[in-house]
């Protein structure tokens, strides 16, 4: 073989292999830069490969499935709250629709008839009128003579404080005017000067007047009258007319 070509060969085997060693070194060099830029700088914390797998929330569209779980519970409480409040709006609107109709429904009925009412409505309405005031009894009559004047003075003065008795003042009646009660002395002391005895009893006019007994008669003559007066006369003078047994 020449010399030149076998030259050649050699030469070519040693560009091949210095070729092969500069193809080596520019990729080990690329390895380290793309080494260095994937790995991790020190602020970042290491997480497992496992974990992001783990802890990633399911999404549906671009919401986590929490949130859109919430939305669908708030939506479904605002509508509950809104049947309630509709419930509650025709719920009243019927109270005040039946309250107004009451009166015209009442006022429509007819009214039952007397008869028909409960005894015990009827028994309450009897209980509730007033108690119908007894009338006051007569006034006590007494007879137009001696016996009913005496009876009708000694209850007045009765009823005044006066003291006295029926045998008392018929004895002092009888002595002194028989039982007239329009007697009159003309011839006494009293008469001569000028105020005569007069009545059942006999008493003067200023005496009369002095111990008239109110609720009689201011007459003189009236029987009543004058004997009230003069037991009243005597009571304060000689204690009672019983104590009386001749002209006074």
């Amino acid at each position: 073989m020449p010399k030149n070509i076998t030259a050649l060969r050699a030469r070519s085997r040693e560009l091949t292999k210095a070729h092969k060693m500069s193809i080596a070194g520019v990729a080990a060099l690329g390895c380290c830069a793309l080494a260095v830029t994937a790995a991790p700088s020190e602020a970042q914390s290491t997480v497992p490969h496992a974990a992001p797998a783990a802890a990633a929330q399911v999404e549906l569209g671009n919401q986590p499935a929490k949130q859109i779980k919430a939305s669908i519970t708030d939506q479904m409480a605002a509508s509950a709250l809104k049947a309630e409040a509709i419930a509650a709006k025709q719920k009243a609107a019927a109270a005040a629709s039946a309250k107004k109709a009451a009166p015209q429904q009442a006022a429509a009925q007819p009214q039952r008839p007397v008869a028909q009412r409960p005894a015990q409505q009827a028994a309450s309405r009897s209980a509730e009128r007033p108690q119908v005031r007894q009338a006051a009894p007569a006034p006590k009559s007494y007879a137009n003579n001696v016996d009913g004047w005496i009876r009708q003075s000694l209850d007045i003065m009765a009823q005044k404080g006066i003291p006295g008795s029926y045998n008392g003042l018929y004895r002092n009646i009888m002595r002194e005017s028989s039982g007239n009660p329009m007697a009159i002395n003309n011839w006494d002391i009293n008469a001569q000067n000028g105020i005569p005895s007069k009545g059942l009893l006999q008493v003067i006019q200023p005496t009369f007047n002095a111990y008239h007994v109110e609720g009689t008669s201011w007459n003189i003559y009236d029987p009543v009258a004058n004997i009230t007066a003069a037991c009243n006369y005597a009571a304060h003078r000689y204690g009672s007319m019983d104590n009386v047994n001749s002209a006074y």
